[in-house]
């Protein structure tokens, strides 16, 4: 597995005036470790990932499985092999009042849940959009494995996405990373 998927932090930054979505992630230095930028009018999103803003060297696919679904799955592949790392799907009418998410591995097993903190936060966001910053948790089983916190700054979007409480590396990072990219894209969407 490349090296980019080692650490425990890496830092989100997306671009909020620019007419596609764009996505940077950093290391706990400050240093650019990925790069992405959604294309625009696609119907079924298909997001790649790279190690660098030329593009290239990709190593990372997160593609919509429907065109429109209100539940929709996203597969994350790993670009150099071809292989399916999992799946991160939304649930539906759960995710009107408070994000969830079901995580599954790369058989479209269940491996764990990603879900917004609190129903009251949740509820409270959807009033007050980039005045209460969101958190997620990621569960496998009853382990949190990861944080995506986003900081508060009504100007720029910045998710802190954190695995150190995964000491048994239970998730694969680079779906980890993927759930940040996708958050990230939906909320820019909602935005």
């Amino acid at each position: 597995m490349n090296a980019i998927f080692q650490a425990n932090q890496y830092l989100l930054k997306r671009q909020v005036f620019a007419l596609t979505g764009k996505f940077r992630v950093y290391d706990s230095n400050g240093n650019l470790l990925l790069f992405s930028e959604q294309k625009m009018f696609k119907l079924r999103e298909d997001i790649r990932v790279y190690e660098d803003e030329g593009k290239t060297r990709e190593v990372l696919m997160i593609k919509a499985r429907q065109i429109i679904d209100f539940s929709a799955a996203y597969d994350v592949i790993d670009s150099a092999s071809g292989q399916k790392v999992g799946v991160l799907r939304r649930k539906g009418i759960a995710s009107l009042l408070r994000d969830e998410w079901d995580v599954l591995n790369a058989n479209d097993a269940p491996l764990g849940t990603l879900v917004e903190d609190s129903m009251g936060l949740a509820l409270l966001r959807r009033f007050l959009v980039s005045l209460v910053p969101q958190n997620y948790d990621l569960f496998i089983g009853q382990n949190r494995v990861a944080d995506l916190r986003q900081n508060f700054n009504p100007f720029t979007y910045q998710l802190n996405i954190d695995f150190s409480m995964d000491s048994a590396r239970q998730l694969d990072r680079r779906l980890g990373i993927a759930a940040g990219i996708l958050l990230a894209a939906i909320e820019g969407r909602q935005e």
